[in-house]
């Protein structure tokens, strides 16, 4: 049993369907109801590691195979001497094979189990046994009625696989009534769902036992990615040069400080030297916190040369004004990041979208870097279609713009054309400030700049590294500004 985050390493994530698969070669191989009752047992020992001085115990228990594991839990637990309640959500003779099995047991170990709670003490910790994989609908009548019960509990909660009523491959509730665990078991794989949307909230804390089941990784429905490699160590003999060139083009009237907070993430982020082309054209040419940055309006008409060997971070504050700029950007920046206007921009005009999809096969990388919303205008769709299965989403606009992307939100995603997607384990609610996007989009551009790694890889550490400060962070909100001298403490050396 390992717990999760903070992540580490790289873990697996299969959706439902390869679970399901993977349960059943399982299952075919394993003598009768013996994955049961492996799960059964890391399921009490978790919830006696997590309340070793617990005297009681509520396990709710639900009509299929999840909620086996909960009798079967209880089973383990009763013998520990707690006191253990069991209520079970389903006609007992309609249960599965293994669960009517792990039910004979709990009754023959005279575990007190009953269709209603009769007990009005409140558990040292309570176990959601009541859906698993095999729901796919909003949870109604007595299951409703008791993941209401366990959402009013004061004492921990621990979810058996998923918290009930949590679609395992979007992170979203399949309705109004889903689990808020404290921790959740996941059993033999890791779920998507459990690290982007609305997960994260759902399943508190993460653990994983593979019942001794080898996982087939070649079946992976994406990434849950760890710490990155790419490192800011710097040789003697290196210059500025080494580092290459950002050019921050955005800042038009009444939104110059989106532009200067993106350069300052790329000069933080290590690149070279910083330049910053405002599309405010009465804007000042100094920034006195930060007079390294060196401005230069309308530097996007440089040459092409000088385009093709800078990377460039196009569209912070950028307003309707960026809109000029991004044919000749798309036609000739060697490293191209899209953000906020930029991307709005693209979403509305078609020929705006064949330059950038074009630049793929010049040998030019592109990152985008969408909220939802920008994710929404880009695949015409809705935030709500975006939100309901983040995975898809980012999968889907990174193959139409034949690009890397990074779907911001909880558990941002990074996908590219052609690759398994990946969920980003860090961050919180403390970046949910405005300026913050700004922030990642330059620090990604001045990290693709000095590292010398492709587009992915680039995208990969920003984003772990803007949500690694967030997490590091006791403050909330987390100021933009603040934000970037916290990533740069946070920075590998």
């Amino acid at each position: 049993m390992e717990r999760i985050l903070p992540a580490v390493r790289d873990w697996a994530l299969h959706d439902a369907a390869h679970s399901r698969h993977i349960e059943q070669q399982a299952l075919a191989q394993a003598a009768p109801q013996m994955l049961m009752r492996r799960a059964g047992t890391a399921v009490a020992a978790l919830a006696r590691a997590l309340r070793p001085h617990a005297r009681s115990v509520w396990v709710v228990c639900g009509p299929g195979n999840n909620g086996g594991d909960g009798l079967e839990a209880a089973v383990h637990l009763h013998a520990a001497g707690l006191q253990v309640e069991v209520t079970l959500t389903a006609d007992p003779a309609r249960l599965p094979v293994d669960a009517a099995a792990a039910l004979g047991r709990a009754t023959a170990a005279g575990v007190p189990i009953s269709a209603q709670r009769l007990s009005m003490e409140v558990p040292h910790i309570a176990i959601d046994a009541l859906l698993g994989l095999g729901t796919h609908r909003a949870p109604a009548a007595e299951i409703a009625q008791c993941i209401g019960q366990l959402n009013a509990l004061p004492c921990p909660v621990l979810a058996v696989d998923l918290p009930s009523g949590l679609n395992a491959d979007t992170g979203q509730p399949y309705g109004e009534h889903c689990v808020t665990a404290t921790q959740t078991l996941a059993l033999l794989t890791l779920k998507p769902g459990l690290f982007t949307g609305s997960g994260r909230d759902h399943a508190g804390d993460v653990w994983l036992d593979d019942l001794g089941v080898a996982l087939d990784l070649a079946q992976r429905t994406a990434w849950l990615g760890g710490a990155t490699g790419i490192s800011a160590t710097r040789r003697h003999v290196q210059h500025k040069g080494s580092f290459g060139d950002v050019a921050v083009v955005g800042g038009a009237a009444g939104m110059v400080g989106a532009a200067l907070l993106a350069a300052c993430a790329a000069h933080a982020a290590g690149a070279g030297r910083v330049y910053v082309s405002l599309l405010d054209d009465s804007a000042s040419t100094l920034d006195p916190q930060r007079p390294e940055l060196m401005f230069r309006p309308t530097w996007w008409q440089d040459s092409a040369s000088a385009l093709g060997d800078t990377t460039v971070v196009c569209g912070c504050g950028g307003g309707e004004a960026v809109r000029a700029t991004l044919p000749r950007l798309l036609s000739a920046a060697g490293r191209l990041v899209l953000d906020a206007d930029a991307l709005n921009a693209i979403a509305a005009d078609s020929s705006l979208q064949q330059l950038l999809i074009a630049r793929r096969s010049r040998g030019r990388q592109t990152v985008l870097t969408p909220h939802p919303l920008e994710a929404a205008r880009l695949l015409n769709t809705s935030t709500s279609a975006v939100q309901a299965d983040r995975l898809a989403a980012a999968q889907q606009l990174a193959e139409r713009m034949d690009c890397v992307v990074v779907l911001k939100g909880s558990g941002s995603v990074i996908a590219a054309a052609g690759a398994t997607p990946l969920i980003n384990p860090t961050g919180n609610a403390a970046l949910a400030t405005a300026g913050t996007g700004d922030v990642l989009a330059g620090w990604l551009g001045g990290c693709w700049s000095a590292s010398g790694a492709d587009a992915q890889q680039a995208a990969r550490h920003a984003t772990w590294l803007h949500g690694h400060a967030a997490d590091l962070c006791t403050a909330a909100p987390l100021r933009a500004a603040d934000l970037i001298e916290a990533m740069h403490a946070a920075s590998p050396r």
